[in-house]
């Protein structure tokens, strides 16, 4: 494991709401002020022989990681301020750096002051500097699924940074639903749990229907050539691109800032070149396939950690209408389901980020948690 110091500072331009890791809903203006810089640690942590629930193995699996805070330990010498936060499809731990996350969680006084908390903000398989296919194995990379991501996150928290049992562990989108995983998995393994947006259920519906016609748009471009092109294959990733772009929408905001047919087609036009410079093709077609084996459903009983879970109405890859979250939160042991109602805190599925929406539940989960 190695690791560098450097000073990270947020800028005062805002990012978009964060829907599955992919910006997705025009800007807003922030409502308090852009996030002052906070010490950051970078580090990769390196699994050596990782094998895959597919069976495939990889010899050296890198995982790339932030902390910011610092350790406290108690008389025992265990880590006991550690929080992991875990992110979205398509992200990476530095979306959490955003000042509509950061700047409402990290600073003095704030639920998870980094002078009290040591926050931990990985990169999960095929993802951010971790190891993924993009790095030159294409399509020829393990065919890793959320138990494979969640495995890695454990031996990341516990044998690279020594951390026996988070204070708490939270997660969005994709990371909501391994916060669940991660309860499941390690019933008495941390205090308390924060999943934002997801609904702990095996993928289907509609929210399969997305992932399969981002997968179909990319396989079906002559130029993907089975993975192994030499220029990314742009026609199917600018339907992919719109497609991440209704996924991650909010009507409501997006009502409000594009009132026109102008305005309308000039964001449509920002989206894609955005979401095209920061895609890849390979690493894609992973990411919104590494769903494939998750389904909690039948072992939420297992969660002993508090369990304070919320998402928001105005959701597209989670529809309330759907009625799954209550009738899965009554097999929570000591659990709650929150649904934030459309307002101008919420930002459609990428309300997970806007921390200003569901800081006070958070502030409530840790003083029920409390040592």
């Amino acid at each position: 494991m190695t690791g560098r110091l450097s000073a990270l500072t947020v800028g005062a331009a805002w990012l978009c709401a964060l829907a599955l890791g992919f910006p997705a809903a025009p800007c807003a203006q922030p409502a308090a002020a852009a996030a002052p810089p906070y010490p950051t640690r970078d580090g990769d942590f390196t699994i050596a022989d990782f094998h895959f629930a597919s069976g495939e193995r990889l010899a050296k699996l890198r995982l790339h990681y932030m902390t910011l805070g610092t350790p406290e330990r108690d008389a025992a010498g265990a880590i006991t301020n550690a929080v992991l936060i875990l992110h979205g499809t398509g992200g990476s731990g530095k979306q959490f750096l955003s000042p509509q996350f950061a700047g409402q969680l990290y600073g003095p006084g704030q639920p998870l002051d980094v002078r009290r908390f040591y926050i931990i903000l990985p990169d999960d398989i095929g993802h951010g500097g971790s190891s993924k296919p993009s790095d030159g194995m294409r399509m020829r990379f393990p065919r890793y699924g959320y138990a494979d991501m969640v495995e890695a996150e454990h031996a990341l928290v516990v044998k690279g940074l020594g951390v026996a049992r988070p204070r708490l562990v939270m997660g969005t989108s994709m990371g909501c639903m391994h916060t669940f995983l991660w309860g499941e998995r390690w019933p008495d393994g941390m205090d308390a749990l924060m999943p934002l947006a997801c609904l702990p259920v095996a993928i289907a519906g509609r929210n399969r229907l997305w992932r399969s016609m981002i997968v179909n748009a990319i396989e079906s471009d002559p130029t993907w050539t089975g993975g192994d092109y030499s220029a990314e294959p742009r026609e199917g990733l600018i339907a992919a691109a719109d497609i991440l772009t209704i996924a991650g929408s909010a009507p409501a905001q997006m009502q409000k800032t594009l009132p026109t047919a102008a305005d309308s087609d000039a964001y449509l036009k920002a989206a894609l070149a955005r979401n095209l410079a920061g895609l890849d093709a390979d690493d894609l077609i992973y990411q919104v396939e590494a769903s494939r084996d998750y389904d909690p459903s039948a072992d939420l009983a297992r969660i002993a950690a508090p369990v304070m879970w919320i998402n928001s109405a105005d959701d597209f890859i989670n529809p309330p209408e759907l009625g799954i979250a209550e009738r899965e939160a009554a097999k929570l042991r000591r659990g709650r389901f929150v649904l934030l109602a459309i307002s101008e805190a919420t930002h459609g599925h990428g309300t997970h980020t806007w921390a200003a929406a569901w800081k006070t539940y958070l502030v409530e989960l840790l003083a029920e948690s409390a040592r």
